[in-house]
Formats: structure tokens, C-alpha cells, sequence
């Protein structure tokens, strides 16, 4: 398994930006596909965006299509989700996740590494 390290959450208003990063350690990175989920008060877990290995694939959720935009960097074990134009309901902690494969998955379960969370709060 990787350990992995959000960071880059915050409060912003409706229509603003963040940027959160997700740091990885160990020197397998580049075989796990990774994703961003998020989990809002009272909420399930849910399914943000995910990317392959090679970050030639990359997945999202139709509530955040053309809004956010998953990458990645192998060189620096690092995995980013770029938010823009952020809605109010986009507000919940946002969790990296990994899996020792080279596809990506839409579904939790399916990843066996997680980090501890980033607060995402946006106001309207």
C-alpha cells in the first residue's frame, strides 16, 4: 500500500477555484491508478474523478464534468484535483484514494489505499 497526504482544502465562495493535492509515498506510485472521492455531511461516499496509471485515462462524475479535472505527476508521486467554478453543494471532505492497478474505478471499494481528508467548504 502507499500513504498518501491531501492537502489544499478550504473555504471559498461560490464560483471560486481550488486546487488539492494528494502526496503519495513510496516508489511504486506509478502502478496504482488513483481517484478523489468526496463525502458530505449525512452522505455516502462518493465518486469525484479518477485517472490511470499513465494518466492517459481519466474518469468523472457528470457532477463535475467540465468543472474539475484530475492529473497526475509520477515523477513527484503526485496526484491533483483542479476545481473551478465550485457550487455549494461541491462542499465535503475530499479523499484520495489508490489501487495497485493500472485501470481506474469509479466504486470505493475498490481502492485500498486512503488519505485522511481535505475540508472542501464553499459558500454562496
Amino acid at each position: 500500500q502507499v500513504q498518501l497526504v491531501e492537502s489544499g482544502g478550504g473555504l471559498v465562495q461560490a464560483g471560486g477555484s481550488l486546487r488539492l493535492s494528494c502526496a503519495a509515498s513510496g516508489r511504486t506510485f506509478s502502478t496504482y491508478a488513483m481517484a478523489w472521492f468526496r463525502q458530505a455531511p449525512g452522505k455516502d461516499r462518493e465518486f469525484v474523478a479518477a485517472i490511470n496509471l499513465s494518466g492517459a485515462k481519466k474518469y468523472y462524475a457528470d457532477s463535475v464534468k467540465g468543472r474539475f479535472t484530475i492529473s497526475r505527476d509520477n515523477a513527484k508521486n503526485m496526484v491533483y484535483l483542479q476545481m473551478n467554478s465550485l457550487q455549494p453543494e461541491d462542499t465535503a471532505v475530499y479523499y484520495c484514494a489508490a489501487r495497485p492497478y493500472s485501470v481506474a474505478s469509479i466504486m470505493a471499494k475498490d481502492y485500498n489505499s486512503w488519505g485522511q481528508g481535505t475540508q472542501v467548504t464553499v459558500s454562496s
